[in-house]
């Protein structure tokens, strides 16, 4: 069996017509991974939301109570890009829970995919550019806090900026963030992360991997996460809407199985996301599978799935809170 995937049905919710953010992607990709018999029965494990308490380990009270309970200013909303609706603020709340038990079941397992996630332009006290929690900051907090790391590594090749996080954690020594995204591109005011690698437009395959290879392996042995948290958006690609890279599909599956293959042969845990995407859906689904397809051939080639301890305390690593 590959490794566990982490998805739920209410990630998928309706939308205005014509909305640009594809929010069936989701749906249809955990759809597509079982026709390619990438998810399996037993394989998928479905979240719970995450608690208030994870939530405010970065997320301002005040901002999330306004968002869940509609009372968001007219200007907020706006720079989330989402209107706000019930179904939109249960997804928000499973999507964190959601990267949260996939960081769980890595620490656990060597390896894990979550179906969604990477929503890394969410800032403490407010949203932005479809992001609304900022998931991979929480799960890192949370497992901090309760002692399960010491050290994360957030690889984050979405093709903006992850600039929310960046924000997150500047000045915190636990969580180091790398970046390597469009120079251009949104946002247009870049934070400073601890390594952030701005590319000129119409960087390809080769030029990218090359720049990817030169870097994150020694960044690895230099950082030594106990957990790396892989953001795998699929806006690099040459026909994303929203991308400035010219990456091909092979490029993207090159690229993913670069960063998992690097991380497991170190014996690090490692959580993917799906991060941005934004084209027609059944090409944008297909670049979604790239990340699983590599996770599932590399969990065969380097043997995850066994119990792993604790790299804190040497006990066993909890898959649910």
């Amino acid at each position: 069996m590959g490794p566990p995937l982490v998805y739920h049905p209410a990630y998928a919710v309706p939308l205005p017509s014509g909305h640009r953010f594809p929010m069936q992607k989701f749906r249809l990709l955990k759809e597509r991974l079982e026709q390619l018999e990438l998810a399996r029965p037993g394989q998928i494990h479905q979240p719970l939301p995450a608690p208030r308490r994870w939530l405010e380990q970065v997320h301002g009270r005040r901002y999330h109570e306004a968002f869940s309970r509609g009372l968001l200013s007219p200007q907020e909303v706006r720079r989330i890009g989402l209107p706000v609706s019930e179904p939109l603020v249960r997804r928000s709340w499973l999507a964190v829970g959601g990267t949260l038990l996939t960081a769980r079941l890595a620490l656990r397992h060597g390896l894990a995919c979550h179906l969604a996630g990477g929503t890394h332009h969410a800032f403490p006290l407010h949203g932005s550019g479809f992001c609304i929690f900022n998931d991979c900051a929480v799960a890192a907090r949370v497992l901090l806090a309760e002692g399960l790391v010491r050290q994360v590594l957030v690889v984050d090749l979405d093709v903006h900026q992850g600039d929310g996080t960046a924000a997150i954690f500047t000045g915190d020594p636990r969580v180091f963030t790398f970046s390597m995204h469009a120079a251009s591109n949104f946002p247009l005011h870049k934070q400073t992360g601890d390594l952030d690698l701005a590319l000129e437009d119409g960087v390809r395959d080769d030029a990218y991997l090359r720049t990817l290879e030169r870097t994150l392996p020694d960044l690895l042995d230099q950082v030594r996460p106990d957990l790396v948290l892989y953001n795998a958006g699929v806006d690099p690609h040459r026909d994303d809407r929203l991308g400035r890279l010219e990456l091909s599909d092979d490029g993207l599956h090159r690229r993913d199985r670069l960063v998992i293959d690097a991380a497991l042969r170190r014996h690090l845990p490692v959580a993917t996301v799906i991060g941005g995407g934004y084209d027609d859906l059944a090409a944008l689904v297909e670049r979604h599978t790239l990340v699983v397809r590599a996770a599932d051939a590399l969990a065969r080639i380097h043997g995850t799935g066994r119990e792993l301890s604790c790299p804190v305390t040497d006990g066993p690593c909890p898959g649910q809170a």
